[in-house]
């Protein structure tokens, strides 16, 4: 992904983050939003994904929530690495059907960080696909 790419990718973000309610931007201050182009070899050896598939999977995966929900946080997990969401410009610009369609794009990237708050608040994958948001 070029420079240019990755800038027009990251304004697209903020617009999206900037229309959504302020009490989720605010969760945004206690779970950081790492844009990434791709998944780390790293992310993807903790994802259990055969090395085989890393381009593949490289290509296609929008975003990634880590660490423990709402749900399944307490003191007996207080010693484990903070959650975290992903978002990687290139799964997203693939799953939007590349550049030309900016409104398409939009959506992909909007899709995507819901669905990764979604993760943050407790919800499989099954609940988000019936919101909307698999």
């Amino acid at each position: 992904m070029t420079d240019d790419e990755r800038d027009r990718f990251d304004a697209l973000l903020v617009g999206v983050l900037e229309a959504l309610p302020g009490q989720v931007v605010a969760l945004l201050e206690e779970v950081p939003l790492i844009v990434l182009d791709e998944p780390s070899p790293e992310i993807l050896r903790s994802l259990e994904v055969p090395e085989e598939l890393w381009e593949e999977e490289s290509r296609t995966l929008c975003g990634l929530h880590s660490g423990h929900s709402l749900l399944e946080q307490s003191v007996e997990i207080s010693g484990e690495l903070p959650e975290q969401m992903h978002l990687f410009r290139c799964g997203t610009v693939h799953a939007a059907g590349g550049w030309l369609d900016e409104e398409a794009l939009v959506e992909e990237i909007r899709i995507t960080v819901l669905h990764e708050i979604g993760h943050h608040f407790g919800l499989d994958e099954e609940d988000l696909e019936q919101l909307g948001y698999g």
